[in-house]
């Protein structure tokens, strides 16, 4: 069974410049280009990938298929399209269609003002669309209130896969737990919720990389979804905020070292094959 790492981006600045907050520092502020990943993935052992958005612009999505066909590792994409317009979200999704590596969307619900945002009408007949065109829809909440509405989100739509990123923001940085263990809890409840192994947004800049430090949340969320609904991820580049590519991926494997080897497996790569239907 192949190892995949689940989350990853790629940018150009000068095609499509983020703007990241200040105290991220600037070391993000350069190109990140699949040349520079390949050789961390030889190194991890890792077979293939899926490159997900990094900003909520269709064109971003256009480009990084394009690159997903030009880079075999590159297995699928988790790009974006306009939930808020339900119109024009059905002409991209009819755009994609022949798209065979277009596996979901994301939309980062973290910078929209309103955390009910997915529950908006328009966005909640859109999501319908996603459901079904086969597509997997993948959020971060950062905060109760989006974590909650991403909850509602799912319940509504049972047969939607909802995946989380980065482990749905355990309080690392402030070593804290509720109310984020409670609501693991409750999304584990909805079969059709899996997780990213991985850390992203404001917890990558604000603690460094420590396989100790996080295991009791990773035990946390292994304990409720089962090892059948958990994806390893690197969130690379973003993650070099907070260790370097080889040591966050094998503290991913030492997280997940006292599984049985099928669990292992699944984790590491099986999962996302499934989840995302990946083509062999």
């Amino acid at each position: 069974m192949a190892v995949i790492d689940c989350h990853h981006h790629v940018w150009w600045t000068a095609k499509r410049p983020h703007h990241f907050p200040p105290s991220w520092g600037t070391s993000l502020n350069r190109d990140f280009t699949p040349d520079d990943l390949l050789p961390e993935l030889r190194k991890a052992g890792i077979d293939g990938t899926i490159l997900v958005q990094s900003l909520d612009n269709y064109d971003e999505t256009l480009e990084y298929l394009d690159i997903a066909d030009q880079h075999p590792f590159i297995r699928a994409v988790v790009g974006w399209v306009p939930l808020a317009d339900p119109r024009t979200c059905a002409l991209a999704l009819e755009e994609l269609r022949p798209r065979k590596k277009f596996v979901g969307m994301r939309h980062l619900i973290n910078f929209e003002p309103d955390p009910n945002w997915l529950l908006q009408p328009t966005v909640q007949e859109s999501i319908g669309l996603l459901r079904h065109a086969g597509l997997v829809l993948e959020v971060i909440p950062n905060t109760e209130p989006q974590f909650a509405s991403v909850l509602e989100a799912a319940r509504r739509r049972p047969d939607l896969p909802v995946v989380l990123n980065h482990l749905g923001r355990p309080p690392v940085p402030e070593q804290g737990w509720q109310p984020w263990a409670s609501q693991i809890v409750q999304a584990a409840a909805c079969p059709n919720i899996s997780v990213k192994l991985s850390v992203g947004g404001d917890v990558v800049w604000r603690w460094p990389w420590s396989t100790d430090a996080i295991r009791r949340y990773v035990d946390h969320v292994l304990q409720h979804f089962g090892p059948g609904r958990v994806m390893a991820a690197s969130n690379w580049p973003v993650v070099l905020l907070s260790g370097t590519f080889q040591e966050v991926w094998s503290g991913i494997n030492e997280l997940v070292s006292n599984l049985s080897a099928n669990e292992r497996a699944a984790v590491l790569g099986g999962n996302a094959e499934r989840i995302y239907k990946l083509s062999t």
